[in-house]
């Protein structure tokens, strides 16, 4: 039963991740500016050796630093110019937040707070 209960909450998490990123586009123009070509590498690095430490590190100062890689790689993500953003509803953005939210309750705890 836990099983099941943790499946539907990946599931809801899934679904909030869809709504949320389905209005993100991700292009590979050539851009005129040099430093945008850097930061698409620093990008890729960055994710790569955050997503990394965050799986592979012990807790502490490690996981900690992950997480700075990934927030880092995200951002350059957005310097490069590489990730278009499209206007999304406030609909699509509510059941994204609510779904991720109850998604992630039910895949940790195996239970809704209700």
């Amino acid at each position: 039963m836990r099983l099941l209960i943790q499946i539907v909450g990946l599931a809801l998490m899934l679904l909030g991740i869809y709504f949320l990123g389905k209005n993100i586009f991700f292009t590979t123009n050539v851009s005129p500016y040099w430093w945008r070509g850097i930061a698409a590498d620093l990008s890729i690095f960055l994710l790569f050796g955050g997503i990394f430490l965050l799986v592979f590190m012990p807790l502490g100062l490690m996981k900690q630093l992950g997480w700075v890689f990934v927030a880092g790689g995200i951002l350059c993500v957005f310097v490069s110019s590489r990730a278009v953003l499209n206007p999304t509803s406030l609909w699509h953005f509510f059941v994204s937040m609510l779904g991720m939210t109850f998604g992630y309750r039910l895949l940790a705890t195996g239970r809704l707070p209700f």
